[in-house]
């Protein structure tokens, strides 16, 4: 899913080649200023040792699906929803599509993008840094380009839940994107890059910064832990499960044809209670859940991925889970098969005027279906969540994301020029 690569040429110098001058500049200066003369000079030529491989790993922009979404989650990622501007219709939407799927080929090689505008420099001396950026359609843009009767099904507005709070500026959007990279700058040159390239076309509606571990800060890999300190995703679906490709993304043949390989993307911003969270002992919280905050492994025995015993019970005879511990209300036996891949990213905006801190989790869930992944989940949820007294969902939006595009095509040209 991720390769090495060494792009530069003719084009110019890559983002990357400073990072090694520099370093060769100062393992020059710092043998000569011990040994000088030919053994200096020897020394000199060695090349720099390699501070990491986080920068150097990259991420293909093209395939069957657009990046961003199998891929595991970055250590630095932004969303951002975008409206048409007055005027702006099918024509305008697919040169700023073409232009935005030009600049992020280039960046996710670590290459400078070849813009109408000066590039900023800001990841002049990074790798790509599993950058990936991901681009999607929301239910108003189909009316704004004059392509209403191209609309999926799928993308009809979700079903209000009783516990939503939410707060419609920071909601929907005709154009989605979601940026991720393992370095922030990286992240952020992706974010402007973008953001500049649809100046004219389309303003920006809202936009969300998240994070998630840094790669390399555990021995070895583990599932993410959320900022309630929960381990967070060990029941996602993976790309080795039989039905993976079925629950996830959009068939061939399927309908629309236009999102063959696609999926669709619920996006939710929920704020975490966490004053009120971290007043609950840890014994409650794990009961609250239904898994050990220690290891992730569920209340009903094993390791992180044992699969949850739903029927055991305790030498009391209580249920091991809880009836309305979150593990059980969401999986997917109890809401027949039910299932999404979660590939979210925490988020802290500060603090609120209580001095609560405003923050949570940026949930991105892909399924290729959403009233069949996340509506009817979110439904049960809603009706009897332990976690849900410790949450509230604030921002909801839901966009139809394309295949990914062959060489020579660009995201969504299927769509507005089919």
């Amino acid at each position: 899913m991720t390769k090495d690569q060494h792009p530069g040429g003719p084009s110019g110098p890559s983002r990357r080649r400073l990072l090694g001058a520099a370093g060769a500049a100062g393992a020059a200066g710092l043998a000569l200023g011990a040994a000088g003369g030919a053994l200096g000079a020897a020394a000199a030529a060695e090349p720099p040792t390699a501070l990491s491989t986080v920068g150097s790993s990259s991420v293909p922009f093209h395939g069957a699906h657009q990046p961003g979404i199998t891929e595991p989650a970055q250590a630095h990622g932004h969303l951002l929803a975008l409206d048409l501007a007055p005027g702006a219709g099918r024509k305008e939407a697919a040169a700023l599509l073409r232009r935005w799927s030009r600049t992020a080929e280039a960046l996710m090689a670590g290459e400078a993008p070849s813009s109408r505008l000066h590039d900023t420099g800001v990841a002049l001396d990074a790798g790509p840094s599993s950058l990936t950026v991901t681009l999607g359609f929301g239910r108003t843009f189909f009316d704004r380009t004059g392509l209403a009767a191209r609309r999926p099904a799928a993308l009809a507005p979700l079903p209000p839940f009783s516990a939503d709070e939410l707060d419609a500026k920071r909601s929907d959007g005709d154009l989605w994107v979601q940026i991720g990279a393992d370095d922030a700058l990286v992240a952020f040159h992706a974010l402007r890059a973008l953001q500049r390239e649809a100046a004219g076309t389309a303003r920006v509606r809202w936009q969300m910064n998240g994070f998630n571990r840094s790669p390399g800060a555990t021995a070895s890999p583990r599932t993410a832990r959320n900022l309630m300190g929960q381990v967070d995703g060990t029941n996602n679906p993976k790309e080795t499960d039989e039905d993976f490709e079925r629950r996830v993304f959009v068939p061939a043949g399927g309908d629309p044809e236009w999102m063959a390989g696609g999926s669709y993307a619920v996006v939710r911003r929920i704020r975490m209670l966490l004053d009120d969270w971290e007043r609950v002992p840890p014994a409650e919280q794990e009961e609250v859940i239904g898994r050990r905050k220690s290891d992730g492994a569920p209340l009903s025995g094993g390791s992180e991925t044992t699969p949850v015993d739903l029927a055991k019970r305790n030498a009391d005879g209580e249920l091991a889970v809880a009836a309305d511990a979150h593990v059980r209300v969401s999986a997917p036996e109890t809401n027949g098969g039910a299932a999404m891949l979660r590939r979210s990213f925490s988020y802290h905006d500060g603090f609120r005027d209580d001095g609560a801190p405003d923050a949570g989790l940026l949930f991105v869930a892909w399924q290729a279906d959403p009233l069949r992944g996340f509506v009817p989940v979110q439904r049960k949820l809603d009706r009897g969540d332990a976690l849900s007294r410790f949450v509230r969902h604030e921002a909801s939006a839901l966009f139809a994301v394309p295949g990914g595009a062959r060489r020579g095509e660009y995201v969504g040209q299927r769509l507005l020029e089919g």
